[in-house]
Order: structure tokens, then sequence, then C-alpha cells
């Protein structure tokens, strides 16, 4: 698999900083265990962190700090394991009913355990509800299917994991990822062929042009 779409900049940074929300995390994991070039990207910024930290000449109050820091950067990163960098795919079990690992807190770990909400015809959704505040959703829509058409009032980081569709940004296909901010206008059209699932995390509700569509999203929630 090599996705043709891809993290953006700001968000490999937020992971290696650590700075990302868990489902923001949760997608990022998702998209970096199929996509060598984002993992080649993190692997440089956390290269350049690091330098950055050593260069760093710490007063000797930073320097009894170390160790409590340490100690609780890695309770952290055992509170939040989806923040780790996640191993190739090759080394991570897969299978044709296994979801995406980062995404087993939250949806389980089968396809065929998850229970889909209707949502409109040709739409099903299932929102994650163990969340920090962020919005974190599945999605499966029908082919040929046309999305209303949106913006967004903060960051939306979504991943195809099945089937495919095409926006103003072009054709996004099972692996790529789709990082997009509050000037992205587009109406996503699914794929002939198969239905479209993605999994999304947003931080803001999404803006809707269209007065069916604004009155529509309190049911929706998004």
């Amino acid at each position: 698999m090599s996705p043709r779409h891809h993290l953006d900049e700001t968000t490999v940074l937020g992971w290696a900083s650590g700075a990302l929300s868990p489902e923001m995390a949760a997608v990022a994991a998702t998209h970096l265990d199929v996509c060598r070039h984002c993992r080649s990207r993190l692997a440089t910024a956390e290269g350049i962190g690091g330098t950055l930290l050593e260069q760093q000449q710490p007063s000797t109050d930073d320097a009894m700090r170390m160790p409590h820091l340490r100690e609780h950067m890695l309770a952290a990163l055992d509170a939040h394991p989806n923040r780790r960098v996640p191993p190739r795919r090759e080394e991570a079990t897969a299978g044709p009913d296994n979801l995406p690992r980062a995404l087993h807190p939250y949806f389980g770990t089968s396809w065929r355990s998850l229970r889909w909400r209707w949502l409109a015809p040709g739409v099903r959704m299932i929102r994650a509800l163990r969340t920090s505040g962020h919005a974190l959703i599945l999605l499966r829509i029908d082919p040929g299917m046309s999305m209303p058409l949106h913006s967004h009032g903060g960051i939306e980081l979504t991943q195809v994991l099945a089937g495919s569709y095409d926006d103003e940004l072009g054709h996004f296909g099972v692996g790529d990822a789709a990082d997009l901010g509050p000037e992205t206008l587009h109406r996503p059209v699914t794929s002939a062929g198969g239905p479209c699932v993605c999994v999304a995390a947003l931080d803001a509700p999404l803006r809707f042009p269209g007065w069916f569509a604004r009155m529509l999203q309190p049911l929706v929630g998004l």
C-alpha cells in the first residue's frame, strides 16, 4: 500500500511532541501504520526534537526535575498507547476482520462486531463514546453517494479504511489521509464498486452553507 495523501506537517509535529488529542492520535496512528513516507517524516521530526532538547543547558532546578519528568513522560505513554510510533504494517496483527489496532479502544477489534447507526439514506455512522471531547467517528457510505458541501470549524483528520471517494482535493483511496483545516470547502463523492469506510476525528463542528444540511446538523451531531 502506497498512500498518495499524507498527514499535514503540523500533525506530524504534533505527534512527535505528544500534542495531539487521543482522537487525532488514533487516526494519525492508523495512517502511520500503512504509510512508510509519513513514518520517515515522523522519525525526522523526532530526531530534530531530540537534538534540540540535548542542546538545552538545564539549570540546577531543571536537572533535579529530570528524573521526575522522565517518569511522568513514561506514565503518559502508558496512559495513551496510541501516541507511540506504530510498527510497520507487516509487523502488526492483521486480518480481514481486524480493525486497525489504534481504533480498538474506541470501536473494538472486529469489523463484524460493529453496530452501525443509520444516519441518512446510504450513510451509517458509529460515534466513539469514550473521548476527550473531540469527535471520533466511523462512517460507512454507499457507493455513488454525494455528501453535502461543507467546510470545517477546526481540524478534520480522516483516514480511508475501505473503498474510495473523490472531492475537490483529488481521489482518496485506502490508506489515504485527508488532513483538512477550516479553509477547505469540499463535497466528497464516493466511488462505485463498494462502500467507502472512513475514520475521522474532528475538533470542531462541520460548517454547511446549505440551509437543509444546517437544519439537520443538530440531529447528526457533527
